[in-house]
């Protein structure tokens, strides 16, 4: 058998290349809004098991706070500070603590892939995460506030401002915690960072800001849950200035934004590892 040339054959006998198909056009990338929706749904419902215990825990927390509190204050300003701060530590609790607990499990035992390989964007995967434990924690603090309230004799007619202290405080704290988890390198670690930060909104956020020592207090500003804390507390003055409650809601909701982009970023940095 010879084999002859190309060249050499007529122009009809050659080969005919084959066409290259086209490419397939990408699916259009998946939008925030509907990606955060399905995020809240798979992560509510995963963590709707074990709400009863989370609620539990975090509730009977606040409220043996708030009775041990009521032993060493009075019914003044410091009354105030004691309801609001255990109120809002509820959401600490769970959107600070327990949130690093999971985004460091789920870096460490390799659930980052799953969601990296997902047409979501990172901060879907956050806020929807972030979102589903929150969730849980109005029960709580709706529960701590009415039975701090009645303890300590203030006013109930301004516990409506939760609403928009709970969603503040919380995406604050959840983007905290979720970049506390993403960042750590063990989970342990990040368990440990979680409790820290629960423990620090405790003795920052419960204990009257007149009685702390003035570097205590510059940490307190620096923690984003003080402003919620601050609103809900200025809402038992008999003339609550709200100009002043807006304020301070306002700062906090600019602390939420940084804080859930900084954990989109960490989330970023850790799925890419």
């Amino acid at each position: 058998m010879s084999v002859v040339p190309a060249q050499v054959l007529p122009d009809g006998a050659r080969a005919v290349p084959e066409a290259v198909p086209a490419a397939a056009p990408l699916a259009p990338a998946a939008r925030l809004w509907p990606s955060l929706v399905a995020v809240y749904r798979a992560q509510l419902s995963r963590a709707r098991v074990a709400r009863i215990p989370l609620l539990f825990v975090a509730t009977f927390q606040s409220v043996g706070i708030t009775v041990m509190m009521r032993g060493v204050v009075g019914n003044g300003f410091e009354a105030r500070s004691v309801v609001a701060g255990s109120s809002v530590l509820v959401v600490a609790y769970v959107a600070l603590n327990l949130l690093a607990q999971y985004f460091g499990q789920l870096r460490a035992g390799g659930g980052l892939d799953h969601y990296a390989t997902l047409p979501v964007p990172p901060a879907a995967v956050v806020l929807g995460a972030a979102a589903a434990y929150a969730s849980f924690t109005v029960p709580g603090t709706l529960v701590t506030a009415v039975f701090g309230c009645v303890l300590f004799g203030l006013p109930l007619s301004n516990l409506w401002v939760l609403l928009a202290v709970v969603p503040l405080a919380g995406a604050a704290l959840s983007g905290l915690g979720a970049a506390l988890g993403l960042l750590a390198p063990r989970p342990e670690l990040a368990t440990l960072l979680g409790q820290l930060g629960m423990s620090a909104a405790l003795l920052l956020g419960v204990l009257p800001a007149d009685r702390m020592p003035e570097i205590i207090r510059l940490a307190r500003d620096l923690l984003p849950s003080t402003y919620g804390v601050e609103a809900y507390a200025r809402t038992f003055e008999e003339h609550p200035d709200w100009a002043v409650v807006l304020a301070d809601l306002g700062v906090c909701a600019g602390v939420g934004v940084v804080s859930l982009a900084a954990a989109a970023w960490a989330y970023r940095r850790a799925a890419v590892r």
